[in-house]
């Protein structure tokens, strides 16, 4: 079937539609509810009994994959590759399941993982999968005081975590970062597991058991059966609140979904090698570094290590030849890092890229100018697709495994099946084509996406689904044009508006990100007397700039005044040397307008680089 129609009956007959998908995985038991409904909640496959750690390892062993190499670990900052076929990745996740529940652990209890971009940090989610534990990844790094929120939220009995993590050529102690943690919480931990990098043992915490010796155990133990509706994980995502959501995962939906993504929008198979260059702690790691690839039987790559400086720009590229790769998942932000670092990609060309097909873009909104500049030197297609932790997997892209589509630069590309989405505006009015208003997918959503909050039903509804009855609100706004694309503009909360004029930063950013001497940008608000708010830009330059400040604030306002009109007036513009970012890539805007307008705020402990803030702060204290 083509992408129209095949949409169409994701949309207008979504049971049939997904029990056909369900039947694509493996279950103990085949559900016969396929979409339970209760009010404004709704859940799939509740009574199937499955096990997301048996699809991921157990079943391509029983399809004869077991030779296969699952994982290829690949860390520049070590210097170090390592390979692991199905069956050792099921003989070492088996076995450290099997102490853990020795440990006391049982169905439906907690663990918290807090560790580096290591195997053993997969092989820990896939255990606590196998024995229905209910594992929540935190960013290895992460402040002890985030860290301590999110242990008393998920109430862990474990936390497995490593002695250190590393970061372009220094050592990051966790130990003390865990230590500290605990001491904040309130929730005591009942166990505590240490891997001990490099067999380093000269820093430890008392009482903590050796993951290592696990590992070695003769143990193993069996997958647990878990129904549909019962969750896989939590992953928390930073609220408006400033206190972070747990976004709950279930095992029955989250499987069919991922499974159907890697053929319908990736159009990646069993025995092919895939590659999120992420981080397990984003939900892009959850669904592409670990799950969605292993459940379709792929070869998927763990990199511990950076677009550029481990050791240099062509890092990702040697990382295609070398391990064959045929899709590459990233953020645009680390392929603006890549072209400001080499402009001209001639580190690029030192690499073979045949087996790459396609590269694909997400976590912030793609501009056309990266999107053209990675266009014209890979020479492979490029695409962008739109999703959240909340969604769990995309919700737009261009679905190249039934009908690829031209690529519309700006655009993250067409609906995903399953996802009714429409663009509304503050009365929760439809509106027509090219108008800008709220990204919203009309309920129910496909299977894969959140049905609930961590133990919070009432935030979950007041977040997400009280604002417009009958819709799930994304927090994005965009517009959908003539022919059926989505174009994602940016957070809602990142609208400025002008004196009553409505002016989306996406559009603006745009602008200033097509001057030659641009690298990256961000615009955001700040206070005005006169028009209430007025946009400010922010850039960095690209290693060939050579730009006179003043000249290119004078030529970025006058760009931005030609082509979206005098109601934009940009104040002002000013260069940085790097941009205020979540590990995920997204640029912090409302921090940098409480910077630039002397306002108190918090710096959230989802920020990569929190030692740029101070480069910011001096840069408009002068």
């Amino acid at each position: 079937m083509r992408y129209k129609e095949t949409y169409n009956r994701s949309i207008n007959q979504p049971v049939e539609f997904w029990k056909e998908q369900s039947s694509k995985i493996k279950w103990f038991k085949e559900p016969q509810e396929i979409l339970h409904r209760d009010g404004k909640f709704y859940e799939w496959f509740r009574d199937g009994e499955l096990n997301s750690c048996y699809l991921a390892l157990d079943y391509h062993i029983e399809q004869g994959r077991g030779e296969t190499v699952a994982l290829i670990y690949d860390s520049p900052v070590t210097n170090s590759i390592e390979r692991f076929t199905y069956k050792e990745m099921l003989e070492l996740v088996s076995g450290f399941a099997a102490e853990l529940k020795a440990l006391g652990l049982e169905k439906g209890d907690t663990a918290v993982i807090y560790m580096p971009m290591i195997p053993e940090a997969i092989i820990s989610m896939l255990a606590c999968a196998r024995i229905g534990v209910v594992h929540s990844v935190v960013f290895g790094g992460f402040a002890p005081a985030e860290l301590a929120i999110r242990i008393d939220d998920a109430k862990p009995k474990v936390i497995i975590t490593a002695n250190y993590g590393i970061e372009i050529g220094k050592r990051i102690p966790y130990l003390g970062l865990v230590e500290n943690a605990i001491d904040i919480a309130n929730h005591k931990v009942d166990k505590l597991v240490i891997k001990y990098r490099n067999n380093d043992r000269t820093e430890t915490i008392k009482g903590a058991l050796d993951m290592d010796i696990l590992l070695a155990t003769e143990k193993r133990t069996a997958p647990e059966i878990m129904k549909g509706n019962d969750p896989l994980y939590i992953l928390y995502t930073s609220g408006t609140t400033g206190a972070p959501k747990g976004i709950l995962r279930d095992n029955g939906g989250h499987a069919t979904a991922l499974k159907y993504s890697m053929d319908a929008i990736y159009n990646t198979r069993a025995g092919e090698v895939f590659w999120a260059a992420s981080d397990i702690g984003w939900v892009v790691g959850h669904s592409y570094i670990v799950y969605g690839p292993l459940f379709q039987g792929c070869t998927t790559v763990l990199y511990e290590g950076k677009p550029i400086k481990t050791p240099d720009a062509g890092a990702f590229w040697r990382v295609v030849q070398d391990h064959k790769v045929k899709t590459l998942f990233t953020a645009p932000t680390a392929i603006r890092a890549i072209e400001k670092t080499d402009p001209q990609a001639e580190l690029m060309k030192k690499y073979d890229l045949s087996s790459l097909e396609a590269l694909f873009l997400a976590g912030e909104r793609c501009d056309p100018p990266t999107l053209k500049w990675i266009s014209s030197h890979l020479n492979k297609p490029v695409i962008d697709h739109w999703w959240q932790t909340e969604s769990g997997w995309p919700m737009v892209a261009n679905p190249t495994g039934i009908e690829a589509h031209p690529v519309k630069p700006g655009s993250s590309g067409v609906p995903v099946c399953g996802y009714d989405i429409r663009v509304i505006d503050e009365s929760g009015q439809e509106l027509p084509a090219n108008t800008e208003g709220n990204i919203v997918i009309k309920m129910p959503l496909p299977p894969g996406c959140l049905q609930t909050l961590w133990q919070d039903e009432k935030r979950y509804l007041e977040s997400y689904l009280n604002q417009f009855d009958g819709y799930f609100i994304s927090g994005d706004g965009g517009y959908i044009d003539e022919d059926g694309y989505v174009f994602i503009m940016g957070r809602i909360d990142d609208v400025i508006n002008v004196a009553g004029h409505r002016l989306s930063t996406g559009v603006m950013e745009e602008v200033i990100s097509a001057h030659e001497s641009v690298a990256e940008c961000a615009v955001f608000a700040i206070e005005d007397q006169l028009k209430g708010h007025v946009p400010c830009g922010l850039v960095v330059l690209n290693k060939e700039a050579a730009e006179n400040e003043a000249e290119l604030q004078k030529a970025l306002i006058a760009e931005i005044r030609g082509k979206i009109g005098p109601i934009a007036c940009l104040s002002e513009v000013k260069v940085a040397k790097r941009l205020p970012k979540t590990r995920s890539g997204k640029i912090v805007r409302k921090l940098l307008a409480a910077i630039r307008d002397g306002r108190t705020y918090r710096i959230p402990g989802t920020i990569e680089n929190p030692e740029v803030v101070d480069e910011i702060k001096d840069l408009y204290s002068v």
